[in-house]
């Protein structure tokens, strides 16, 4: 997958058959150029919200999977601010820590985790 288009659709597709899913709207939608877009995604689920960006430049994709449930946020991005993280630059954030993210930067690799994760944290 290449193009927004493309994206877009992974995205909103993989949400709608998740079964935590209650609504998803698309946030935000910007076309550069032909392998340079941004994206912005809001799922309200059975209890929180998720918001799903990703950038993408060419081969690279930065991300940020962010889950706001009550008290609790947890957060999945690849931005480089922590550099002694095994994982650098993907990284998880809950609770206050820092951890290293089995995240690699491909969304279809990557979403499909989050999701899992948020599964099982639900339970």
């Amino acid at each position: 997958m290449n193009h927004l288009a493309d994206w877009v659709s992974f995205v909103v597709t993989t949400l709608q058959r998740w079964p935590l899913y209650r609504t998803v709207r698309v946030m935000e939608t910007v076309q550069y150029s032909k392998r340079q877009f941004a994206l912005k995604v809001r799922a309200e689920l059975a209890s929180g919200a998720l918001q799903v960006r990703l950038y993408c430049n060419g081969e690279h994709t930065d991300y940020a999977y962010h889950l706001v449930r009550g008290d609790e946020s947890v957060r999945w991005d690849n931005k480089e601010h922590f550099p002694s993280i095994s994982t650098h630059p993907h990284h998880f954030n809950t609770s206050g820590q820092v951890e290293a993210s089995p995240l690699t930067g491909d969304p279809s690799h990557d979403f499909p985790l989050v999701l899992h994760y948020l599964t099982d944290s639900t339970d």
